[in-house]
């Protein structure tokens, strides 16, 4: 009786090993077959949460809602939302290159570095990663394609402003798409290195690469071995594309390189596509709140693009949205509308601060001796602000839209005050520090109007820099439980790394010597190369 208990035990014991084993397998083997296939990482340059928010309160005040609320953008119904830390090696407070650098290659650099650690060692990014492992690799942005958030997944430089030899890099990357902006120095104009310099797009088809710069020919490129630089055939200022609202009807949007990416780039193979929306993060250094907000929207567009491409492929999948820092200390909340905020007059402003420097340098030059009662009338065309005598005061109704867009008196000194100070013109470098705290780097009287504007509207800054405050992560897809959490920057290439299936250690890509030069085989192979090539011609 005793033994057949015993055997009855002993078969039911090896039997719940048995589904214990089963079980651990399946995990284990579900583990490994939960790997991306298709991995998209979208970078908002400045957009911390307040930016999303600021995006989403907008939206549902364009929509007429009269009570509190928002309208979700793309990018907060993913599934998986995180919180992220953003100092540097050096400094509380990141700047692109730095932060790009911890997402792209997973570890800690000086503000300045890209690509390289604190000791200006090149490290690989995931995206050289992807590359080595035979997925084909894409790089969108809609700031220079050698600036420091793209330039962090390719380029290996100890300062990012070394925009020739990150220009050169970019040719030699073996990489399959770059779209987005231009390039800062082609032809080598401020690069330190001797001798001879090739132009950058010389280099970029010498290497192997399609250059495209009109928007017809790049909506006619088909998927195959072609690899493509398109570079949008209209650019703003630095060689960025322009601010979504001053784009002109037909011009290539960043969802429309986000799309194309995603159809060239995709292969049985995979890929991994790195999206930016960088001026986002430009829009907030000028404290100009409907500039990075309709960025931030344009930003969510091609967001949506990469949801969609997820929705047809949830299997293989992985889509990351996050923000490298947060920039201006914007938030939503000014000192003078205390509790009330008054998001619907935002949409009187018709044009970015960029383009009305435009317009106000054309009036300054065509008028020297100009008065401030002559710009009124363009401040209230572009931005709905009004300077109204006593009797039209009298006759305006105390509530409502247009009797908020009036300035008060002491708006109108400070704006007069700006107004004096730009007709005056001289360089910001030799600006006060009381100028400074007034209007950063920026015209006075452009930086003027649009803080008055998101004061009006109950949006406020903090600084023309950026903070350190911890940004949103998203995530949704294959993998994207790993994005939930609060974690450091650096664990976003780590994360990434796991469900690709790539060995998520820190690999060094070159050495710097002892100088602290970047001279390793990724950054010679950039250099030598048109250096050879000018003397083969």
């Amino acid at each position: 009786m005793n033994c057949s208990r015993w055997h009855h035990a002993t078969r039911a014991a090896i039997a719940l090993f048995a589904i214990l084993l089963c079980c651990t397998l399946g995990v284990a083997h579900a583990k490994q077959a939960a790997q991306a296939k298709y991995v998209i990482l979208l970078i908002g340059d400045g957009m911390g949460m307040v930016q999303r928010n600021a995006a989403e309160l907008y939206l549902a005040a364009q929509k007429g809602d009269t009570t509190p609320g928002i309208v979700k953008l793309n990018m907060s119904q993913l599934p998986v939302q995180g919180a992220t830390t953003t100092y540097s090696i050096d400094s509380l407070i990141t700047d692109s290159a730095a932060a790009g650098t911890a997402m792209a290659c997973g570890v800690k650099t000086t503000n300045r570095g890209l690509g390289v650690d604190g000791k200006n060692v090149p490290v690989t990014s995931i995206a050289e990663m992807a590359r080595d492992k035979g997925m084909k690799v894409g790089i969108v942005s809609t700031v220079s394609l050698d600036h420091a958030t793209p330039g962090a997944f390719y380029a290996h430089q100890p300062s990012r402003k070394n925009y020739y030899e990150i220009g050169l890099e970019l040719a030699a990357s073996r990489m399959d798409y770059f779209a987005g902006g231009g390039f800062l120095d082609p032809v080598g104009k401020k690069s330190k290195l001797e001798g001879e310099k090739r132009n950058v797009l010389d280099a970029i088809r010498a290497g192997g690469f399609r250059y495209v710069n009109d928007a017809t020919e790049f909506r006619a490129l088909k998927p195959g071995k072609e690899r493509v630089v398109f570079v949008n055939p209209r650019l703003q200022d630095e060689q960025a594309m322009s601010y979504a609202m001053d784009a002109a009807p037909g011009d290539v949007t960043l969802a429309e390189m986000t799309r194309k990416g995603l159809d060239l780039l995709d292969n049985p193979k995979g890929f991994f596509l790195m999206v930016e929306g960088g001026k986002v993060d430009w829009a907030c250094h000028a404290n100009d709140a409907v500039s990075s907000i309709t960025d931030v929207l344009a930003f969510d567009a091609a967001v949506a693009e990469a949801m969609q491409f997820q929705r047809k492929h949830p299997a293989d999948t992985l889509v990351v949205v996050t923000g490298d820092h947060e920039t201006g200390g914007m938030s939503i909340g000014f000192a003078g509308t205390k509790y009330d905020s008054y998001h619907t007059r935002l949409k009187h402003q018709k044009i970015s601060y960029v383009a009305f420097d435009e317009k106000f340098a054309a009036f300054r030059k065509a008028n020297p001796q100009g008065k401030f009662e002559d710009v009124l009338p363009m401040v209230k065309d572009n931005f709905g602000l009004s300077v109204l005598s006593d009797a039209e005061l009298a006759a305006l109704p105390k509530e409502g839209d247009a009797a908020g867009m009036v300035l008060k008196p002491h708006e109108v000194a400070e704006l007069r005050a700006a107004f004096d100070r730009s007709m005056q013109g001289g360089e910001a470098k030799n600006q006060s520090e009381q100028d400074y705290l007034l209007y950063g780097e920026y015209e006075p009287f452009t930086v003027t109007i649009t803080h008055l504007l998101n004061q009006k509207s109950g949006i406020a800054w903090t600084t023309y820099s950026h903070t350190g405050v911890p940004v949103l992560t998203s995530a949704g897809g294959v993998g994207a439980e790993r994005f939930g959490g609060f974690y450091d920057n650096t664990d976003i290439f780590t994360r990434m790394a796991e469900t690709m299936g790539l060995k998520a250690g820190v690999k060094p890509a070159a050495k710097a010597d002892a100088g602290g030069a970047v001279t390793g085989p990724v950054v010679r192979e950039a250099v030598r190369q048109p250096a050879q090539a000018v003397a083969a011609n």
